[in-house]
């Protein structure tokens, strides 16, 4: 795999982002894609975990763009297939089939750590422009409980990354009622 080609390819795509779904929160995917491989001793085939965490932020966008481009770049089509089905697999509402889908996607809701949740969405309200009450509001609406993963390792690191957002959103919302 050639990852300066794949960054190339990808940079646009990222340019709009905001600063929590920019090229660095690939950087985090992808350390915690290594951590989750770590944790669980699997065997899972990396080349396709990069270019899905890569593809993850716009397959739904591009994914005649993505395939086009790594068919250029002389992948196989089932390569190309794999790598496109893992980065719809790491969609929050999807259920992953596969083992790198479900890595992907788990690495996507604990990327961060427990604290992360949280961070990620206090900045993505302020940068919509949305108030702190307004920020809280959608938290309780469409983050609170909406979390879960799939591997045996990571649920009871989700399960703490829950109930740390659901204990932080009460404490402030009860500070600022």
């Amino acid at each position: 795999m050639d990852r300066r080609a794949l960054i190339e390819f990808a940079t646009p795509y990222y340019a709009d982002k905001d600063i929590m779904h920019d090229l660095w929160h690939i950087e985090l995917l992808e350390k915690t894609m290594r951590r989750i491989i770590d944790m669980g001793g699997y065997r899972a085939d990396e080349e396709v975990l990069s270019l899905a965490a890569v593809f993850h932020g716009f397959v739904y966008s591009a994914e005649a763009e993505i395939r086009q481009w790594m068919a250029q770049q002389g992948y196989a089509q089932d390569m190309i297939e794999k790598a496109v089905l893992t980065a719809w697999e790491s969609q929050r509402n999807e259920t992953p089939q596969t083992l790198e889908g479900k890595i992907l996607h788990d690495a996507h809701v604990l990327e961060g750590g427990r604290q992360y949740l949280v961070v990620k969405t206090l900045i993505t309200g302020s940068v919509r422009g949305q108030s702190l009450r307004e920020t809280l509001e959608y938290m309780r609406g469409h983050v609170l409980g909406t979390n879960e993963c799939w591997l045996p390792e990571t649920k009871p690191l989700c399960e703490e990354m829950n109930r740390y957002a659901d204990e932080f959103y009460r404490e402030l919302a009860a500070a600022i009622d």
